[in-house]
């Protein structure tokens, strides 16, 4: 749902803007072929479709995570001035991104205390750490008594709830969920949407939530984007929040 129950990019530029993107892994088989998508401002978008559809690869696009062979990115109306840690500081911290699969996304020699406070030693902010990763726990439901665990002393629902708290730590503009809650049971998926959408309501932080459950995201979205081999999605209003469809280029071939 919209943040703060706002006109999702009434009067602001867009979180999020993705123009004509083709990126891949291998040159002669992009995954993605001239895709575009916009997410404004406080909006929810999800991004619908099975796995090797490209979805996830466009989501790494979207947070500076993976260089496109072409096409443009601007996050907050500025067009992306680098990737990964080549990136300026202000655009490689305004996407706050929580994956599938926490423990390949986690440090195993960090406590999850140290896992949540990660990106604030890396911005030069570790004094802020006690403070906010102790608000953010609790607000993720973990105790101090896990905060000193490491990541094989957890389950992997607790992980990832470490692994959202660290998306929120440094305050992003943008959130990227890619299949946040694919291998959580019902409780805890309900539990980390709540997470995410207090915190989207209290900040008008922008969502880009990626994920092959239907049900999920149109409820969880202002509206989706169904992607049939992502080369072509129809982006198809689910609430009456939605407000524009953007197009996508034309299907990508190898995938």
């Amino acid at each position: 749902m919209s943040a703060a129950g706002n006109t999702p990019g009434a009067c602001d530029p867009p979180a999020l803007r993705l123009s004509g993107i083709t990126a891949g892994y291998e040159r002669r088989s992009p995954v993605l072929r001239d895709v575009s998508l916009t997410v404004r401002k406080g909006e929810a978008v999800g991004l619908l479709g099975p796995s090797g559809c490209g979805k996830s690869t466009l989501a790494r696009v979207a947070a500076l995570l993976h260089r496109p062979w072409a096409g443009t990115v601007h996050l907050a109306g500025q067009p992306a001035r680098g990737w990964r840690y080549r990136a300026p500081r202000a655009q490689r911290t305004f996407a706050g991104v929580v994956f599938q699969q926490p423990r390949t996304a986690a440090d195993p020699r960090l406590t999850l205390h140290a896992l949540i406070a990660e990106p604030l030693r890396a911005t030069g902010r570790a004094v802020e750490a006690t403070d906010r990763v102790g608000r953010l726990a609790d607000a993720v439901g973990l105790g101090p008594e896990l905060l000193t665990r490491r990541p094989h002393e957890v389950s992997d629902g607790q992980l990832q709830r470490a692994c959202v708290a660290r998306a929120l730590v440094l305050d992003p503009g943008l959130l990227v969920c890619d299949e946040m809650t694919a291998m959580l049971d019902a409780s805890t998926t309900a539990a980390l949407v709540t997470v995410v959408e207090d915190y989207r309501a209290r900040t008008g932080a922008a969502l880009l939530a990626v994920g092959h459950d239907r049900t999920l995201l149109e409820r969880w979205c202002d509206r989706t984007v169904e992607a049939a081999g992502l080369g072509a999605p129809d982006e198809r209003s689910r609430t009456p929040r939605a407000r524009e469809t953007t197009p996508a280029g034309t299907p990508a071939s190898g995938t």
